[in-house]
């Protein structure tokens, strides 16, 4: 105990990270010069060639470029891109779960400290975020959804066996009365966030990505009733009047949005309603649908869809829409994530501008804009370093070279 006791009064009070070079993401400048000094798991404060307090561990980056942990507002962290497949009905949930711990780590390697997990089956993901939290494993900070609301037959209703099994996917739910009980039952069992599948998607069968599935009325119930319990909601919409009942409803965020018109556009802009568009997977999917064995209606579907989606988000952003930052990893391989950066740029985004998803708007969506998203006072220790300068070429970020998580070196 004394042992312990002389060994922690030996500990730095203070650690000061050191660069060439920090993005300061909110005005999209580059700081010369950088020092962050942390206190435990939080930034004390940040700039330029602060005074560094006697006694504090200093970690020298040379001449990298520091940012805030990266945030990826869409992912399915116990997913992988063979499950868009038969081959996810032979796995079981504790096999699906070590699968997501895996890919936790993939993903805070590669640069994201936070992401936002919005559709996972009979919880896993609220266990790997709880296993997480508990230190058991690696990973990043996670806002959790658990199984996503489907009408019977939607998107999220993907069981894909035989009728005689009987069977139905956890959030499947029929009218206002349903609607509400999932919802409910969802927050019980953790969720930090509401996913709701409001139209059809491209990787289910015999749905059409065009067309609403829930009313009006059951989005209002759904998301009312969220925001009550306080939590936010989400909404997978690739359609124009799926887009337009959520926005109306009250969503906090609408997901891909592939098909997103003028009118949609003009109401995500009035209502202040994010847009979280997942345009990498694009190339991914269809470049290795046979590599992953994609049954072929689900591939005639991506054919059509992921390339229309380019053309009306690039005019959405051209629009103002606000937008935070969104992959849907699982559907391509973890890790990857960054390489959607490069895809904003070429709809249009500055380099900034489409750091500035991942950072302090994909935190405002979050309801995190306290605790990440910025290398401020206050905020946790979530750090990143590459070589470069990502403000110039996006793709940087692809290359992330370190990694600090609470105060904590993971890279």
């Amino acid at each position: 105990m004394l042992a312990c006791a002389a060994a922690c009064a030996a500990e730095p009070a203070t650690v000061a990270v050191k660069a060439a070079h920090m993005v300061d993401v909110r005005n999209g400048t580059l700081v010369d010069h950088a020092v962050v000094l942390i206190s435990g798991d939080r930034i004390t404060a940040a700039g330029s060639e602060l005074a560094i307090p006697a006694g504090a561990q200093v970690i020298d980056l040379g001449n990298k470029t520091l940012l805030p942990g990266l945030i990826d507002a869409h992912t399915h962290i116990t997913g992988n891109p063979e499950d868009a497949g038969y081959s996810l009905i032979a796995k079981s949930v504790p096999r699906i779960t070590l699968s997501g711990a895996r890919n936790a780590l993939v993903t805070l390697r590669a640069g994201f400290t936070t992401i936002r997990d919005v559709g996972a089956d009979a919880y896993t993901d609220i266990g790997l975020r709880d296993a997480i939290n508990d230190g058991d494993v690696p990973g990043p900070r996670i806002l959790a959804s658990g199984p996503p609301l489907s009408i019977t037959g939607g998107h999220c209703d993907e069981t894909m066996h035989a009728p005689e099994y009987k069977l139905t996917a956890l959030g499947v739910a029929d009218g206002h009365d349903e609607a509400l009980k999932v919802t409910r039952r969802n927050i019980k069992y953790g969720a930090d966030v509401i996913k709701i599948c409001a139209t059809g998607g491209v990787l289910s069968f015999g749905d059409d990505p065009r067309t609403s599935q829930y009313t009006l009325e059951e989005l209002k119930a759904i998301i009312s009733e969220a925001h009550r319990l306080g939590r936010k909601t989400a909404a997978h919409a690739h359609g124009g009047d799926g887009i337009k009942l959520s926005v109306l409803a009250g969503i906090d965020s609408v997901e891909h949005g592939s098909y997103i018109d003028d009118e949609g556009i003009k109401l995500m802009k009035e209502h202040k309603t994010y847009l979280v568009p997942t345009l990498y997977l694009g190339d991914w999917l269809i470049e290795n649908a046979e590599a992953i064995k994609l049954p072929k209606p689900l591939l005639e579907k991506a054919r059509v869809v992921l390339p229309a989606a380019r053309g009306n988000i690039a005019r959405a952003i051209k629009a103002g829409v606000p937008i935070a930052f969104g992959t849907d990893a699982a559907v391509y391989p973890h890790g990857l994530n960054a390489r959607e950066f490069g895809v904003l740029v070429k709809l249009g985004m500055t380099p900034a501008q489409a750091i500035r998803t991942a950072t302090v708007n994909a935190a405002d969506l979050l309801g995190w804009s306290d605790k990440v998203g910025s290398i401020e006072a206050g905020k946790y220790a979530d750090l990143i370093a590459v070589d470069g300068e990502p403000l110039k070429d996006v793709k940087t970020l692809e290359q992330v070279q370190w990694v600090m998580k609470g105060g904590a070196v993971v890279k």
